[in-house]
């Protein structure tokens, strides 16, 4: 990575906020029960338990690059206050306006202004956003036309849908997440502090790969990083965040897993989480032969997909198992992501149900 970057620690209840929203609106990705998700989202009234859900595609793990840019407190309560100090219809481009590139920042902000999209802005912004994601996550995404019509006609009424955001922030702060704060608040504090001891002692690509629980990052663009904001996050454990949010792509923040191994995310659980998932990755006999190849050497999922003699959406969707059990590395580059068994997880699997049946989880 070059020269290291200067570490800043940061703890924000806010930024969990955002990440739950994410989480009870894809409970899959994070291997959460959707039964249970779908219980908080219910709590919340008609109107803006349908605007979260139409906006969780796009918009909630999106504030975080806006909120690291923030000054002062970042509970949610003082988050939210200065949100509201925005006028609704600049919230959105101040919230975008540290990450998202020129050209797609011009092309919305000028649908902003005219109140209106044009047919040709639809292509236009095809191309302008799978670039971005190209450039971004190092792979091409296909943007579904629905995506594309939804983006612009949120543009053409930003201050209709900045009110709304906040109305909607403010109402599941209220009737759900203002108590889950008070929960993950000492957790956060003490993940912090594991992680600081950590960074005296490894480099940084051991540091985030520790952090992260199996990531490896190989980017050109981290060359030039001078500040990297740490920020564990309860609700997003394992999965990581690790992106720019400066125009000059100096400043970098990683959002990593801030919940330890033995707690659960649905409150009052017994079972550890993590060992569910584990067990339950290694229940699978497609898995079994992934991680016995990934033990011999490091594998793209397209050279899983030919030994196995599987399609690549099926060796995917088998190794986002085993990453959100922790029990593999993942090397993300331009060259897209080689997958490679993590040894010294795999050997925990015995030790934490041997724990647990001990009653000592």
């Amino acid at each position: 990575m070059g020269i290291a970057p200067q570490l800043t620690w940061e703890i924000g209840t806010a930024y969990d906020l955002f990440t739950s929203l994410d989480v009870i609106h894809n409970p899959a990705r994070y291997g959460l029960r959707g039964s249970w998700a779908a219980g908080v989202r219910s709590r919340l009234p008609g109107e803006q338990r349908e605007f979260l859900q139409n906006a969780a595609d796009q918009h909630h793990i999106w504030m975080i690059p806006w909120l690291a840019n923030q000054d002062g407190p970042k509970d949610s309560a003082s988050v939210l206050h200065k949100l509201g100090e925005i006028p609704a219809e600049d919230r959105m481009r101040e919230i975008v306006s540290c990450y998202m590139p020129d050209e797609v920042r011009t092309l919305l902000f000028r649908v902003a202004d005219n109140g209106k999209w044009q047919p040709e802005d639809v292509k236009t912004l095809r191309v302008l956003l799978a670039q971005m994601y190209k450039e971004e996550m190092g792979r091409s995404k296909k943007i579904p036309e629905e995506e594309l019509l939804d983006r612009l006609s949120v543009w053409a009424e930003t201050a209709v849908y900045g009110q709304k955001m906040l109305n909607a922030l403010t109402v599941y702060y209220d009737v759900f997440f203002k108590e889950e704060e008070a929960r993950i608040q000492k957790p956060l504090e003490m993940r912090i502090t594991e992680a600081k001891a950590l960074a005296n002692e490894l480099s940084l690509p051991d540091l985030l790969n520790e952090l992260s629980q199996g990531l490896r990052f190989e980017f050109e663009q981290i060359e030039e990083m001078e500040e990297l904001i740490m920020i564990p996050s309860f609700w997003s454990t394992p999965l990581s965040m690790f992106t720019s949010f400066s125009r000059d792509k100096k400043r970098w923040l990683f959002l990593f897993g801030g919940r330890p191994n033995n707690v659960s995310l649905v409150p009052g659980e017994v079972v550890p989480e993590l060992l569910y998932q584990m067990l339950k990755a290694l229940a699978d006999p497609t898995r079994l032969r992934i991680l016995r190849y990934l033990s011999e050497e490091p594998l793209t999922p397209a050279e899983l997909a030919r030994r196995l003699r599987l399609r690549p959406p099926t060796v995917i969707h088998h190794l986002d198992a085993l990453r959100l059990a922790r029990l593999v590395h993942v090397t993300l580059s331009v060259n897209g992501r080689r997958y490679e068994a993590r040894h010294e997880a795999i050997k925990n699997v015995s030790v934490m149900l041997n724990n647990f049946l001990a009653g000592e989880a």
